[in-house]
C-alpha cells in the first residue's frame, strides 16, 4: 500500500522545508502556505526509500563519521512536498493522476528536474512534480493510489 509519510512545508524558495501534521491542496495552486503554491511545479513529491537508498550510500563511505556527527536526512530536507512509501515515482508517466486521502487529486507534470544552485539536492534526481486537479487535506497516513 502506498501512503504519504511527511507533509512538508517552506517559507521560501530552496529552502528545507518543516513537517507539518496536515495541510491544504488548492486546486491549481499547490500547498496552501508553501513557497511553491502558485508555480509550476505546485506539488514536489520524494520516496522515502530514495531518501533511505541516499542515508545508506553516505552510511557505507563513513560510518563512524556519520554516527558520531549524528547525520539525519529528515523530511523536507530536499524541499520536497509529500513524502511517499510503497510507490516507485520515478515509473510514473507525465499526465498520470494520484489520489492522495479522501478527496485530493494530483497530476504528474514533470520528473526530475535541472539543478538550479551548486550542492547536492535529492529532489532533481529522484522527485516528481504535480499540479493540484481536485483540492482537499492531505496529511502523513494517507494513502495513494495511482
Amino acid at each position: 500500500m502506498a501512503e504519504i509519510v511527511a507533509v512538508c512545508i517552506g517559507e521560501g524558495r530552496g529552502s528545507i522545508k518543516r513537517p507539518v501534521n496536515q495541510a491544504m491542496l488548492r486546486e491549481d495552486y499547490g500547498l496552501v502556505g508553501d513557497a511553491h503554491a502558485g508555480s509550476v511545479r505546485q506539488v514536489s513529491l520524494l520516496a522515502v526509500e530514495s531518501i533511505d537508498k541516499m542515508f545508506r550510500a553516505l552510511e557505507s563511505i563513513n560510518p563512524e563519521r556519520m554516527h558520531s556527527q549524528g547525520v539525519e536526512i529528515n523530511p523536507g530536507d530536499s524541499a520536497e512536498n509529500l513524502v511517499t512509501k510503497g510507490v516507485n515515482l520515478l515509473s510514473l508517466e507525465i499526465g498520470k493522476q494520484i489520489r492522495v486521502g479522501e478527496t485530493a487529486v494530483l497530476e504528474v507534470t514533470e520528473i526530475g528536474k535541472a539543478f538550479h544552485r551548486p550542492g547536492f539536492y535529492l529532489l532533481p534526481l529522484e522527485g516528481i512534480f504535480a499540479r493540484v486537479i481536485c483540492g482537499g487535506v492531505v496529511k502523513t497516513g494517507d494513502v495513494l493510489v495511482y
